[in-house]
C-alpha cells in the first residue's frame, strides 16, 4: 500500500504533473475506487467470517463426499471450493478448506496434492473472475461494468476451467510428482457442530442468488416491482440482504455474530487499503495521459484490446505478485483499450485472468501452498505456478471466444 501511494506521487511528478494536481488525482483515485467497493467488500468479509465461524463450509465438503463417492472425491472437493470461495477471500477460503483436504487425503490414503488442487483451482477462479471479490468488484466499477453480467459470464468460465486445471491437470501432476505424505502434516482439529447441508448452501450462495435474482428480473419486469428487483441487483443490497438472512442462519447470539463482523472486516482492512491506493496509482496514469500514449504505441497493432488488457496484468502480476494488486494497477493503462464494441465485462475478466498469471516468490499465495502442502519450492513451482499459469491462459481463451458471441 505504501509502496503504490509513493509510487503514484513519484511518477505524477515525474510527467509532468503539477504538485496540486498529483495530490487531487490521488484524492480523486482513492475516492472513486472505494464508492462503489467498500461497502460490498466489507459486507462480504462479514459474510465470509460468519460462514467460517458456523461450519458453514465443513458442513458442505461432508455433505459433497457422501453424495459423490470415494472415486470422485476430486469433484466434491471442486464443488466446495467453488461454492465456498464465492464468500470467502482466497486466503480464509484456503485456510478454512486445508484442515479438510487433510481429512480426506488420510482416510482416502489418496496424495494430499491430488486432493488440494481442485480446492486450490476453485478458489483461485473464483478470486479472479467472480464478484464479490476485491479484484473483479473494483474492475467493475472502473469500467463500469454490469456486476451480474460480470457474474454470469464468470460463471461460464470458472467452471469448466477449475475442472480443467482442478481435475485433469491434478490427475497429471501427481503421478509425475513427489508429493508430501498427508499424515505428515495432518493436525488433530477440534470437533464442532455443524450447521444442516440446506442451511449452509443458503450462507454460502446467498449473495449469488440474490444479485442473479436481481438482475433477471430487471430484464424481464417493468415499472415499481422492476425498482425492486434493482435493489437485490445492487451488490451492496444483495450483501446486505445476505447478511442479515446469514446472521438468522448461523442462529447466533447478535453480539456474537456482531463480534465475528467486525473480525470480518479486521481481516481485509490492508486489502481495502492496498485497493484505495491501487486506485490512486490509476488515477495518476490516467490523467497523465499514459495510458493514451500506450494506446496510440499500440494502435497500429492488430491485437484485441482484450488480449492487451491481458498481457499488461500478467506483466505486473509477475512484477508485483499480489493479484488484486496488478489488477488494480494494470486497470488505468488498459481503461483506454475500453472502446465502444468492446464489452466492459468481458474487460474486467480479461484483467482478471491476467491477474492470475505466474504466481512465483512474491505472492503470499505461493509461499502458502508450499508450506500446507509440504513441497519443495522446485515442486511449487511444478504445481501451483503452472495450475496458476494456466488458469490464466484458459481465462484469456475463454474471454476472446466469449467475445465472438456476445
Amino acid at each position: 500500500m505504501l509502496a503504490l501511494l509513493g509510487v503514484a506521487a513519484i511518477t505524477g511528478l515525474l510527467l509532468g504533473l503539477p504538485v496540486t494536481k498529483v495530490i487531487s488525482s490521488i484524492n480523486t483515485g482513492i475516492g472513486s475506487t472505494l464508492s462503489g467497493t467498500i461497502m460490498v467488500l466489507a459486507l462480504g468479509a462479514m459474510i465470509g467470517k460468519l460462514a467460517e465461524e458456523s461450519g458453514a463450509a465443513q458442513k458442505l465438503v461432508l455433505v459433497l463426499s457422501e453424495k459423490f463417492g470415494i472415486n470422485n472425491i476430486q469433484w466434491a472437493v471442486l464443488c466446495t471450493g467453488l461454492l465456498a470461495g464465492i464468500p470467502l477471500f482466497y486466503n480464509a477460503g484456503f485456510v478454512v478448506l486445508i484442515p479438510l483436504v487433510y481429512a480426506i487425503s488420510k482416510t482416502t490414503r489418496l496424495p494430499l496434492l491430488y486432493v488440494g488442487l481442485p480446492m486450490a483451482a476453485s478458489l483461485s477462479v473464483t478470486h479472479g473472475f467472480l464478484p464479490p471479490h476485491p479484484g473483479p468488484v473494483a474492475l467493475s466499477g472502473i469500467f463500469r461494468a454490469d456486476i451480474g453480467i460480470t457474474l454470469l459470464y464468470g460463471l461460464i468460465l470458472a467452471v469448466p476451467i477449475a475442472i480443467i486445471a482442478g481435475i485433469f491437470y491434478a490427475r497429471i501432476v501427481t503421478r509425475k510428482s513427489a508429493v508430501a505424505d498427508a499424515e505428515s502434516k495432518m493436525e488433530e482439529t477440534k470437533s464442532i457442530e455443524l450447521p444442516p447441508a440446506s442451511r449452509s448452501i443458503m450462507i454460502i450462495l446467498a449473495p449469488v442468488l440474490f444479485i442473479a435474482i436481481g438482475t433477471i428480473g430487471v430484464y424481464i419486469t417493468e415499472g415499481r416491482l422492476k425498482d425492486i428487483f434493482v435493489f437485490f441487483q445492487e451488490p451492496t443490497f444483495a450483501l446486505l440482504f445476505s447478511l442479515a438472512l446469514t446472521i438468522l442462519l448461523v442462529r447466533l447470539p447478535m453480539e456474537k455474530a456482531m463480534l465475528y463482523c467486525v473480525e470480518g472486516v479486521k481481516s481485509i482492512a490492508i486489502i481495502i487499503l492496498i485497493i484505495a491506493a491501487g486506485g490512486a496509482f490509476k488515477q495518476i496514469l490516467v490523467d497523465s495521459r499514459v495510458a493514451t500514449d500506450i494506446k496510440m504505441f499500440t494502435a497500429g497493432w492488430e491485437l484485441s484490446p482484450l488480449f492487451l488488457a491481458w498481457a499488461i496484468t500478467a506483466l505486473f502480476r509477475v512484477a508485483l505478485g499480489s493479484a488484486t494488486v496488478a489488477a488494480l494497477t494494470a486497470s488505468g493503462i488498459v481503461l483506454p483499450f475500453l472502446t465502444p464494441g468492446v464489452p466492459p465485462e468481458l474487460m474486467v475478466l480479461s484483467v482478471g485472468a491476467g491477474s492470475l498469471m505466474c504466481s512465483h516468490v512474491n505472492d503470499t499465495g505461493f509461499w502458502m501452498f508450499k508450506e500446507y502442502f509440504g513441497l519443495t519450492i522446485r515442486q511449487t513451482f511444478q504445481t501451483w505456478t503452472v495450475m496458476e499459469s494456466l488458469i490464466s491462459f484458459l481465462g484469456l481463451l475463454g474471454v476472446l471466444l466469449l467475445d465472438q458471441f456476445v
